[in-house]
């Protein structure tokens, strides 16, 4: 007994709908390539000019996606060190180790300040992060990075030093028993002489640009990929019959 073939209407609306995904996904693609090729501009161009903010920018919500340079005086608060996991550099595991600073502007909102990055042994002991011994501080004001689908929950070790996946400031905040944070980090000047392994790449554990524009192609590929097959298998039955 030979086996049931779909009814060409069938097949043709089921090539139709997996063209569609894939067109979709491809066009996901480009729009995180354009996304992120605006992102690369935007703080390309503050890195140009380096025209130094208030830190208090950090606090500005107009400018909570935004990147501007800032520089100020203040200190480093006595609140715990902060621990981004799952950050490589070099191909190494390691954490992004942040700090609380207070500007001394009146009123102005604490701010996180990157301090750079620390790598991890192999058993995973988190490293030791002291308050720095610094009043002045400069660097690149941009939001943190995407939490995506993660909770940021906090978990404290015995220390008091918190290790989270993803920055939040709100909900961290609350972790470090303080009223607010501003909503962008500060990531600090590699050229100043405190802190610890940084630059100011800003796609460190992501994918760039081009990458994105790499996935968008093959997604169209199979789209199209699909699309002729059906058509090929269309001419096929025709001559069959």
């Amino acid at each position: 007994m030979s086996a049931r073939r779909l009814p060409l209407w069938a097949g043709w609306m089921l090539a139709l709908a997996v063209a569609a995904l894939c067109s979709a996904l491809g066009l996901w693609q480009l729009q995180r390539m354009h996304a992120k090729q605006a992102l690369l501009d935007a703080s390309a161009q503050v890195l140009r000019e380096r025209h130094a903010q208030p830190l208090d920018f950090a606090a500005d919500p107009a400018r909570s996606h935004g990147y501007d340079w800032a520089a100020g005086s203040g200190r480093f608060l006595d609140a715990p060190a902060v621990l981004l996991d799952n950050q490589s550099r070099g191909g190494r595991a390691g954490v992004r180790a942040y700090r609380v600073f207070q500007p001394a502007e009146t009123g102005s909102m604490p701010l996180l300040v990157e301090l750079g990055w620390l790598p991890l042994p192999a058993d995973r002991t988190l490293p030791a992060v002291p308050v720095p011994d610094a009043a002045q501080v400069s660097g690149l004001l941009l939001p943190p990075p995407s939490p995506g689908l993660v909770t940021p929950a906090a978990v404290a070790q015995a220390d008091g030093t918190l290790l989270l996946v993803a920055l939040e400031p709100p909900a961290l905040a609350t972790a470090l028993h303080l009223p607010a944070l501003a909503p962008r980090v500060l990531r600090l000047d590699p050229a100043l002489p405190l802190g610890y392994a940084r630059d100011l790449d800003l796609l460190p554990n992501t994918l760039p640009p081009e990458r994105h524009l790499g996935y968008a192609v093959q997604w169209f590929a199979m789209a199209a990929a699909v699309l002729v097959i059906a058509v090929l298998l269309t001419l096929r039955g025709r001559r069959r019959r």
